[in-house]
Order: C-alpha cells, then structure tokens, then sequence
C-alpha cells in the first residue's frame, strides 16, 4: 500500500468513525469542497464538517454518507475502487470511486461517490487541501425544467 493510499484511507476513516482530532490534523483549514448532494455550491473551510461529524455521531441525523437520517448508529465500511495516485512534488491528485456499505437494522445499502482529493505535503505532512466529489451515474446535461 502507497503511503498516499495509506493516508487517504486514514483521513476517511476519521470521517466515517466521526473523529474530529484525526480529520483536523489530515486537513487543511482552507479546505474546500464540492460535495453535490448536499449543496451546489463550494463549501469553505473545516467549521461546516466539525458540526457535520459532531452531529453524525449523536444518530438520529443524517449520516455523513449522504444516506437517510436513522435513529440508530449504522456500521460503515468503506472502499476505494478505481483508486489512481498522480503525485507531482509535495502536491498529490487522488481520484477513486468511494463505495459505502451501511448496515442497520433495515438492512444493508450500498453508495458510491465518484471523488477527487487534492494533498498537499506540509512539514508536518500530508492534508487534503480540496475535495470534489459527484454522482457515480450519468447525471443530466443540463439541470431539469420547471
């Protein structure tokens, strides 16, 4: 496994097990984003996520996968297929299609985000810097008609 490959999976992990400590030190304050299915527009900086994970992990919100709002803590696994690395100096473009299991009691679903992350390599190490992240289906060319 790639170091890059190694930290990724770290970072999303601090995401999915609502670690904020861990998903604040593979960050950047800076971050920005583009997560489709919860706004059209680009998302700023860390404050937006913290109270997303803070609230994630009460249960009874709505998961950090995009999924439906459960009264109960689901288990999530995740994996990355198609995962490529392009690695150019202390700057790293990862794009990969994320597949999330989550298992409650209603029974077991299955998402995919197709998803880029930009890292940059600090002193201290690694941080995604940028995210964008859109369907995994052909989605329209152009928005529906009122």
């Amino acid at each position: 496994m790639s170091d890059l490959l190694a930290f990724l999976e770290k970072h999303l992990h601090a995401v999915f097990t609502h670690d904020v400590d861990t998903y604040h030190a593979t960050t950047s304050p800076d971050l920005t984003l583009y997560e489709w299915y919860l706004t059209p527009h680009r998302i700023d900086g860390l404050p937006f996520h913290d109270f997303m994970l803070t609230e994630a992990a009460r249960g009874g919100a709505l998961a950090m996968t995009g999924a439906a709002p459960t009264h109960e803590v689901a288990r999530v696994q995740f994996a990355l297929a198609n995962y490529r690395e392009q690695l150019y100096g202390d700057t790293a473009i990862v794009s990969y299609t994320l597949l999330i299991q989550q298992s409650t009691s209603a029974g077991v679903t299955v998402l995919s985000y197709n998803e880029s992350r930009v890292l940059i390599q600090f002193p201290a190490g690694w941080q995604v810097v940028h995210v964008h992240k859109s369907p995994a289906w052909n989605a329209p060319f152009q928005p529906p008609t009122r």
